[in-house]
């Protein structure tokens, strides 16, 4: 078994920087999304909708402004975007503990923070995924995703913890000034990157150029490939039932439901995201154990079911039950997005990485906000415990995607395609 502690890109200044600024960003993301819903149940008093509105708000640019992130992501340089994006999510971020110094924070500006900082995301995300294979050579690929996706289970194991403790010690707005301080450090092992990126060549396949042909073209790339829009259909269905749960209704039910505290809260996110590091330092043995398509049916299906099982924790023990509900759904879905991404990149030109990013994003995020908004509205109306099993069981149904296309003959990773 290949573990991400070895590898060539150890000795890749550069990737190490990519990497370094990534893994202190998302330490800090994990605090603000446990302390912004935190404060808008506990502090504001905010409903299931109040809070679905809030997730749904941070994930409305991807559908709105994804494609156009992409066309810019293969026109720009794609370092500059990020540094400019990091900075911005800084300073909407930091506005909160600001106003909530002030005593004049509210829901409202919550709600602003979510899309203005969701705009800036939209752009760092497709420049990001769309950097990382001018920044590395395509053969290191699943070894830079691999050792990325360690930072993410890092942070999601330590993050929320950590999140939970600052809450609980200078409260859920003091604490979003962790994730602002966060950004600026992604900034700056951005900015200090030296390899030259390669100039951008903008325009089509067939040298056609301008802003809807080139688009249209990013779409055309995930359409007629029938590997990419599965995956896309998989991924998209699955986010949809998942924020119907965790957007909208997850943090009302360990909070009223169960009566669980923000520490707990917290302790329940970082143990189960135990799991994901765990999924992630096998993710490669798993992947050529079962092939690249069985693997993504089996993941996407289990963590379906980790969903439908949550309302167990009203039997006894609900600590107990989530962290275990958490850890093996986090196990499951760290080699799904490991292979999903690494197929995605190597089987698109970098010349089109960012309209191919931009697509995919569109789509798997794009339902995002429709998820958090819908579980708002459902926990309202039909009541939390209904909106849970409904979000886990369309998330469970997401395998159908891979099993009925194309996707699940593939059983190995692909050779790249040329740059």
């Amino acid at each position: 078994m290949k573990l991400p502690l070895r590898g060539r890109l150890w000795r890749h200044p550069d990737f190490l920087k990519l990497w370094t600024g990534e893994t202190v960003s998302r330490f800090g993301t994990q605090v603000s999304q446990l302390a912004i819903p935190t404060v808008a149940i506990l502090v504001l008093h905010a409903g299931p909708f109040q809070v679905g509105l809030i997730g749904a708000l941070e994930f409305l640019s991807f559908p709105l402004l994804g494609l156009v992130a992409g066309v810019y992501a293969d026109r720009l340089k794609r370092r500059p975007i990020m540094i400019v994006c990091d900075l911005g999510r800084m300073a909407s971020l930091g506005s909160i503990p600001v106003a909530f110094l002030l005593n004049a924070l509210t829901l409202q500006q919550l709600y602003a923070v979510a899309l203005i900082t969701g705009i800036f995301t939209v752009f760092f995300d497709v420049s990001y995924q769309s950097y990382l294979p001018a920044l590395i050579d395509r053969s290191d690929l699943v070894e830079g995703n691999t050792k990325l996706s360690v930072s993410e289970s890092a942070s999601l194991i330590g993050g929320p913890p950590l999140g939970g403790f600052l809450i609980q010690w200078i409260g859920g707005a003091r604490a979003v000034a962790a994730d602002a301080l966060s950004y600026l450090i992604s900034a700056l092992a951005i900015w200090a990157i030296r390899k030259p990126e390669p100039e951008p060549k903008p325009g089509t396949e067939a040298g056609v150029t301008g802003f809807l042909p080139e688009m249209r073209e990013g779409l055309e790339v995930v359409f007629k490939n029938p590997i990419l829009w599965h995956i896309a259909g998989c991924t998209a269905t699955s986010n949809l039932g998942s924020n119907m749960v965790y957007g909208a209704v997850f943090l009302i039910f360990v909070y009223k439901n169960l009566h669980l505290t923000p520490g707990e809260a917290g302790l329940i996110f970082g143990v189960g995201s135990i799991g994901f590091l765990l999924g992630t330092l096998v993710a490669s043995w798993m992947i050529r154990q079962l092939g690249v398509g069985r693997s993504l049916a089996i993941n996407i299906a289990g963590g379906g079911l980790t969903i439908l099982a949550t309302p167990l924790a009203m039997l006894g023990a609900p600590v107990v039950v989530l962290i275990a509900l958490s850890l093996l759904g986090s196990f499951i879905g760290a080699p799904y997005n490991i292979a999903q991404v690494s197929l995605r990149q190597a089987i698109t030109p970098d010349r089109v990485q960012g309209r191919m990013n931009a697509t995919m994003r569109t789509i798997v995020w794009g339902t995002i906000p429709i998820g958090s908004f819908l579980g708002g509205v459902l926990g309202s109306q039909i009541g939390i415990i209904q909106t849970i099993l409904l979000g886990g069981a369309i998330s469970t149904f997401a395998a159908l995607w891979i099993v009925l296309g194309p996707v699940i003959r593939v059983k190995e990773q692909p050779a790249p395609v040329s740059a």
